[in-house]
């Protein structure tokens, strides 16, 4: 039986191919055991059957989620990797300043269905978020708000399909051996 998800389907009778995610935690309050939007990711990205290739926390610096990401993206061993904070308004939101200038390509489109997604949940507030996604280097990387129904939004209705090998028309999965093409 298929599950379907708007625009696209499951096919279940398919194994799916496992991507190695990592997630990353951008906050100045907390730590492994108050980190409940990264372990609602790490929970998501395991039942799908997935590899946690990492997790982190890091402080909303520039630097610092700049130097984290790089790392993951220069080991080989990590396919995707998804922040959780700091996509936000205020002073000490920064993800996206550290993020997006390492864009190789950046995936217009991610925005605007998390945007469409998020106002189905929590209305004209999603417009608070800068939630973004590109590639690095051949990785994968969706910088989602901090918050839990915001991760849950990203991940349940955007990301797990397109990293969903069995999802078709199509997925990024199919598309990862041809990322780094010249």
């Amino acid at each position: 039986m298929n599950a379907f998800t708007p625009g696209g389907h499951v096919n279940e009778a398919l194994t799916i191919k496992p991507v190695r995610i990592a997630v990353l935690t951008v906050s100045d309050t907390r730590d492994e055991e108050s980190d409940t939007s990264g372990h609602v990711l790490v929970e998501r990205i395991t039942g799908a059957g997935h590899e946690l290739a990492a997790k982190a926390i890091v402080l909303d610096d520039v630097a610092q989620i700049r130097e984290q990401i790089k790392a993951w993206v220069a080991s080989g061993s990590v396919e995707a990797i998804i922040t959780t904070g700091g996509t936000g308004i205020t002073g000490r939101d920064v993800t996206p300043e550290a993020v997006e200038p390492l864009f190789d390509k950046k995936i217009d489109g991610f925005s605007v269905i998390f945007h469409l997604v998020s106002y189905q949940s929590v209305g004209l507030s999603t417009l608070q978020s800068r939630a973004t996604a590109g590639i690095i280097g051949g990785v994968f990387v969706f910088c989602l708000p901090g918050s839990n129904g915001a991760v849950r939004d990203g991940w349940d209705k955007v990301i797990s399909a397109q990293l969903d090998s069995r999802h078709g028309p199509c997925n990024m999965v199919e598309l990862m051996p041809r990322l780094l093409e010249r």
